[in-house]
């Protein structure tokens, strides 16, 4: 896994897998994460997840991208794992570790 955010490992992997260049993927993925209400990149992986099961397949058909149903139906349960793997550090924590308490 990468040190991007899940908001850029989605991105990219939507970009692999579909014909979409990479700033319409990263645009599509943006549309269908606002439409949830969420902000791309404080998003959770699970609350990505959701939107990709719930939203995305609406954004790709809307774009013409076939199968897309299977293809977020797998994104969603490879963003999803990335909730176990995913230690968010909040600012309060990184002064704290900096700070030596």
């Amino acid at each position: 896994m990468s040190d991007g955010t899940t908001f850029d490992y989605l991105c990219d992997e939507l970009e692999r897998e579909s014909t979409l260049e990479r700033l319409e993927a990263r645009g599509t993925v943006r549309i269908a994460v606002k439409q949830a209400g969420l902000d791309p990149l404080n998003a959770t992986p699970r609350e990505l997840a959701v939107v990709v099961e719930k939203v995305l397949p609406g954004e790709l058909a809307a774009r013409g991208i076939e199968n897309g149903n299977a293809l977020c139906a797998s994104l969603a349960q490879r963003v999803a794992s990335r909730e176990a793997g995913a230690a968010r550090e909040t600012p309060e924590s990184i002064f704290a570790r900096l700070g030596g308490s």
